[in-house]
């Protein structure tokens, strides 16, 4: 399976995260990182952010540090684990920043973490990923 590298342009290009207003902000070296400020639109049934906005906060930005999907690598999760840790509210910016700590043939591990403007940790999670 050939894919094109993924640049800032691309990964903002993704419609859902276009629609849920996410934005690639920086693909580095072994990390990426992610923001969204909270809205009306991310609201669960309480008024704060929805713990799926954040799931899949942690699983898209897991993707995209160079030696994934900006090189052209395609893959997919096998395995996400999400923590919450505190709430997240209306008018929150929350930035979610992804670490490459194994990458082998055949699979990826990284861990990602999610802090508000106030640089409290919101929720942290790990990814498993399989190259395809």
């Amino acid at each position: 399976m050939h894919i094109e590298p993924a640049t800032l342009e691309s990964g903002n290009a993704i419609p859902l995260l276009r629609t849920l207003d996410i934005h690639l902000k920086e693909i580095g070296e072994t990390h990426a990182i992610m923001e969204v400020e909270v809205a009306d639109i991310h609201r669960n049934y309480f008024g704060g952010a929805h713990g799926g906005l954040l799931a899949t906060l942690v699983d898209t930005v897991s993707f995209f540090s160079k030696p994934l999907l900006p090189s052209g690598r395609p893959c997919t999760t096998t395995n996400l684990n999400v923590t919450y840790v505190r709430p997240a509210a209306l008018g929150d910016t929350l930035t979610a920043r992804s670490e490459l700590i194994h990458l082998g043939r055949r699979m990826a591990s990284v861990t990602i973490t999610v802090v508000n403007q106030d640089a409290k940790l919101v929720a942290h999670g790990t990814a498993t990923l399989m190259i395809l």
